[in-house]
């Protein structure tokens, strides 16, 4: 299996443990829009590693990541039932990771590799 340029992974930082089967949606602004480019959910692992082609183009693209259905299924409450992640492909040839640290009330993210 092949890695998409842009991969990511979720860690639920209030169990301590990987988010599996979290929806997450990659789009790509044109213009004043937003299109979907690809979609996928995490694994056991909370990880996405063919999430979208192998190229992307530079510009701005979103992460969508449905995070409500997430809790629900565990029978916990969250504030965000659902979390967007914004960021800029400069070099169409570099490899983007963008991790989601997760709880019910609070997230965070940072540029990995």
């Amino acid at each position: 299996m092949s890695v998409s340029q842009i991969t990511t992974h979720i860690l639920d930082t209030g169990s301590g443990r990987p988010a599996a089967g979290v929806a997450v949606v990659l789009y790509v602004r044109d213009g004043d829009k937003w299109l979907q480019v690809a979609s996928g959910a995490t694994d056991a692992d909370g990880r996405i590693k063919d999430l979208g082609p192998e190229r992307l183009d530079g510009g701005t693209y979103r992460l969508n990541f449905e995070t409500g259905p997430y809790y629900a299924a565990q029978g916990v409450d969250t504030f965000f039932p659902e979390v967007d992640l914004s960021f800029t492909v400069s070099d169409a040839g570099e490899h983007y990771h963008v991790p989601l640290l997760l709880s019910p009330f609070a997230f965070s993210t940072y540029r990995g590799s």
